[in-house]
């Protein structure tokens, strides 16, 4: 029996939330990007309203189990702007783990691997721009995650004391989305979906 769900990834613009029914008036979200989309594909995961980048859609809730059960850890990886010139020591910090806030307990986070690199090339301009403030300098770094808490990558940066700035979903296992432009999406196959993620569906 051929396979009729559908896939799509989508590099998800600052400012839209990850849903596609507004909660005000005010909000921007996923349905007024004006997709050709079926109306049973819904994201796979979430990225919070001032991040942007890459998120999968779809109408197959197997891919959205195996890709937010924590057992499964699938790797996230970021580009991250931080506020301040990010040091060693918190890179070393980020790696470890570092406690953070989660419904008001505390949980320190899984390893993780980060480093620090130089202003990445081909990425879309932000739209409104980041404010920048001359007297403080800001700097780049690549962080991969394999967990997705709320927030998780800002209160993580926070922690070690380099706020973030702007934060892009740069791949999810081998699925790359840096090739989009902002609002930009494309329908993968199964077959795509599955090898890029290492998964079966």
């Amino acid at each position: 029996m051929l396979n009729q769900k559908k896939y799509y990834i989508l590099y998800k613009p600052y400012g839209y939330l990850c849903q596609f029914t507004q909660e005000t008036e005010k909000h921007l979200c996923l349905a007024d990007l004006n997709m050709n989309i079926p109306k049973n594909v819904f994201p796979v995961g979430r990225l919070d309203k001032d991040s942007e980048g890459l998120i999968i859609l779809s109408s197959d809730g197997k891919l959205n189990h195996r890709l937010l059960d924590p057992q499964y850890q699938h790797r996230r990886t970021y580009l991250v702007q931080v506020e301040g010139d990010i040091t060693q020591d918190a890179i070393d910090q980020l790696e470890r783990g570092i406690e953070i806030k989660l419904k008001n307990r505390s949980y320190k986070t899984l390893p993780a691997k980060a480093k620090k690199i130089d202003i990445p090339e081909n990425i879309p301009p932000r739209n409104p721009p980041i404010r920048f403030r001359k007297a403080i300098p800001t700097s780049w770094l690549e962080l991969e995650l394999k967990e997705g808490k709320n927030r998780q990558v800002r209160k993580m940066c926070a922690g070690t004391g380099f706020p973030v700035l702007r934060l892009i979903r740069k791949s999810i296992e081998g699925l790359q989305g840096t090739d989009l432009e902002p609002g930009q999406y494309r329908e993968l196959t199964l077959e795509t979906i599955q090898n890029s993620l290492g998964l079966k569906l």
